[in-house]
C-alpha cells in the first residue's frame, strides 16, 4: 500500500534521530588523574572511566567474565585487570587480552567547557 503523506524525517520532525549520538556530562575534566579509574553511572550505565597518556577511555563498568566492578581492580598502563578473577582488559578496545573476541563495551568521550562527556549511544 503506497502512501501519500511523505515520510516524516527525525530531522524535519525535531524528534532524536535513531543513530544521533546521546552526549551525557560525566564529570569534571579534571576529575579523572593521569593513570587512575573513576567509576560514573550516566543516565543509569555503569560506566568506568580512565586517563592513560593524557586520553580518557570510557568502558563497561563490569567485567565480562562475571560481571564483578572493574572499579574495585587496577590499571597498569593501557590494561584494566579485573580485581575477581584477573581477566585483562585493553582500555582503549575494550578487548579481552586473552580472547580478543570477548571485550568489554567502548564509549566515545570528549571535552567541552571543562566536563567530560560520554556517548552512551
Amino acid at each position: 500500500m503506497k502512501s501519500d503523506y511523505p515520510p516524516e524525517l527525525p530531522e524535519l520532525t525535531g524528534a532524536p534521530s535513531v543513530s544521533a549520538p546521546t552526549w551525557t556530562d560525566a564529570l569534571d575534566e579534571n576529575s579523572v588523574p593521569e593513570g587512575h579509574m573513576v567509576q560514573v553511572f550516566p543516565l543509569g550505565v555503569n560506566v568506568l572511566l580512565a586517563r592513560v597518556g593524557g586520553a580518557v577511555y570510557a568502558v563497561s563498568g563490569k567485567c565480562a567474565h562475571m560481571a564483578c566492578p572493574l572499579s574495585g581492580g587496577r590499571l597498569e598502563g593501557n590494561t584494566i585487570i579485573c580485581g575477581c578473577h584477573d581477566w585483562r582488559f585493553d582500555i582503549r578496545t575494550g578487548k579481552f587480552l586473552d580472547a580478543p573476541e570477548l571485550g568489554l563495551t567502548v564509549y566515545l568521550t570528549k571535552v567541552e567547557a571543562g566536563k567530560l562527556l560520554i556517548n552512551i549511544g
